[in-house]
């Protein structure tokens, strides 16, 4: 039950779904886990680097397992800010590393960066390390004009390159809107490709303000996990 959590964008808040699965998943009583194999922007705290990402994962939920490959200090593509710091990455590592977290998690989430054409090692995109890994991918998609393209895009190159797609999970949904173009673009999105929407996470104000409790119970009512893993999940005690 693993799963590669990539968006259409960057900043769509991939971190908060994988954050808010992992936790679901937690409560639900699997062994979660989240790798990050690359970690850019990067965060200097103590005289230490360490991952905002898995910091915020831990705030919902502290022991979920995580683990990061390569924390890279500049806010760009990883491949870029592996050069920029002289840092040499290689895939084995990446590799090694999730299959650590595997032998400890019943579930693992890994969050890539950015969208799937990334580069991220040299000569390997985003994509190339989900194929890598043998993961299905979950999309995540901001609701606003322009994300069926972005959307439909991001399902036909996984397609493309021979990666599974779970679904597609929309971020930051503003309720009660009259919008067309957000209202229309789930059904849009599915109509146009064979892609689901697993989940519309609605907008949440004030987010540094939510308790871990309730972001589990946004996700537990907000996305269907059994389809995100494909399976038909059992343990139905619920921890919050």
């Amino acid at each position: 039950m693993n799963i590669f959590v990539t968006g259409t964008d960057t900043d769509i808040g991939k971190t908060v779904v994988t954050a808010g699965i992992a936790a679901v998943m937690q409560s639900l009583g699997y062994k979660a886990g989240v790798f990050k194999p690359f970690q850019s922007g990067a965060e200097e705290k103590n005289g230490f680097f360490v991952s905002p990402d898995l910091a915020f994962v831990k705030t919902v939920d502290f022991y979920i397992e995580t683990r990061c490959s390569y924390l890279l200090k500049a806010p760009t593509a990883p491949l870029i800010a592996a050069e920029l710091e002289g840092e040499h990455m290689e895939f084995s590592v990446v590799q090694s590393d999730y299959n650590a977290l595997r032998k400890k998690c019943e579930v693992v989430l890994v969050e890539g960066a950015g969208g799937l054409m990334v580069p991220a090692l040299e000569g390997k995109t985003m994509a190339d390390i989900i194929k890598a890994l043998n993961l299905p991918a979950l999309i995540v998609a901001r609701p606003d004009l322009g994300t069926i393209n972005h959307t439909l895009l991001t399902i036909n190159q996984a397609k493309c390159m021979g990666i599974d797609v779970s679904g597609v999970i929309i971020n930051r949904y503003p309720e009660g809107t009259t919008d067309a173009a957000i209202k229309t673009a789930p059904r849009l999105i599915e109509e146009y490709s064979d892609a689901k929407i697993l989940g519309i996470i609605p907008e949440i104000p004030n987010f540094s303000g939510v308790k871990p409790g309730e972001i589990i119970d946004i996700f537990i009512n907000n996305v269907d996990i059994e389809k995100v893993f494909g399976i038909k999940i059992p343990k139905l005690n619920i921890n919050l």
